[in-house]
């Protein structure tokens, strides 16, 4: 974990939440008022933000109490408790919806990572994330992935070069794009590894003639396609399968021996895991 980035994280939604006070339950609940609550599952999946939460409730206040039952990454069913939460009042409903919206968004992420992994778990096919991401938390999505079994891409535009359509297309041609940026890696001093993007079979054998790259991206390949190119590759280079790839079909394209599958489901349209966090009554 950041800590850094989260402790920037927490700061900024609590700031966007809370504003100049949580007026409801100031005005409704007695300053002092002690209490408990736990954080419920509603539906079954993969729990993922619970280090999060804890991160969370001790920025909101050091005082509370936290004694969590299932950690991130476990299998939980309806009616679960993950944890429970207890100290002041007014503190526990500040950090609810901060807890709630990450955790649910979260596991929502982790269970669907899960359950393709687990789909793909006889094959040697690895599953990875794309930037495809909710522009703020992008962290917080990219762990969540971990949590559920997937593999993270690179995490921004800096960490890695990865020549898509639009830069082959810009640069005029595969084998400019490429040694563009190996002159640019040279001249900017810096040791970054090269995908390129391939839309066709033509454009792979291009590639696999000019080299100098670490992995190739097929996408919207047929499955057919797919294992047409993985028998050119030879194994030279790492290959990676994106773009039209469902639950329906992706076994079709790791049975291919493609070394990654990347989805951008995994993130940009997941749907979040059902979570409350109710008050335990004395």
């Amino acid at each position: 974990m950041d800590k850094e980035l989260i402790h920037q994280f927490i700061q900024s939604a609590l700031a966007e939440d809370v504003g100049d006070g949580d007026h409801t339950s100031l005005s409704t609940i007695l300053p002092g008022t002690q209490g408990k609550a736990q954080l419920l599952v509603k539906e079954d999946g993969i729990i993922a933000g619970v280090e999060l939460a804890l991160e969370i409730f001790k920025e909101v206040d050091p005082q509370l109490n936290v004694e969590v039952f299932i950690n991130d990454g476990e299998a939980v069913k309806v009616k679960d408790v993950v944890l429970t939460v207890s100290g002041s009042v007014h503190s526990i409903l500040k950090a609810e919806r901060l807890v709630l919206n990450c955790m649910q968004r979260m596991s929502g992420i982790a269970t669907r990572t899960h359950e393709i992994v687990e789909m793909l778990e006889h094959t040697g096919t690895k599953v990875l994330d794309t930037r495809k991401t909710t522009p703020g938390v992008r962290y917080l999505e990219k762990w969540a992935v971990r949590i559920g079994g997937g593999v993270n891409h690179r995490f921004g535009l800096y960490d890695m070069i990865l020549i898509k359509d639009n830069h082959v297309d810009y640069s005029g041609g595969i084998k400019n794009a490429i040694n563009n940026a190996h002159q640019y890696l040279q001249e900017q001093n810096k040791k970054l590894q090269i995908e390129i993007e391939v839309r066709n079979l033509e454009e792979l054998e291009e590639v696999l003639h000019t080299g100098g790259v670490d992995r190739i991206l097929l996408d919207n390949f047929t499955p057919d396609m797919i294992c047409q190119a993985i028998s050119l590759n030879e194994g030279r280079y790492v290959t990676e399968a994106s773009g039209g790839i469902t639950p329906d079909n992706i076994l079709d394209y790791a049975s291919c021996g493609v070394d990654y599958i990347s989805v951008g489901a995994l993130t940009h349209s997941v749907k979040s895991l059902d979570l409350s966090l109710k008050a335990v009554k004395a």
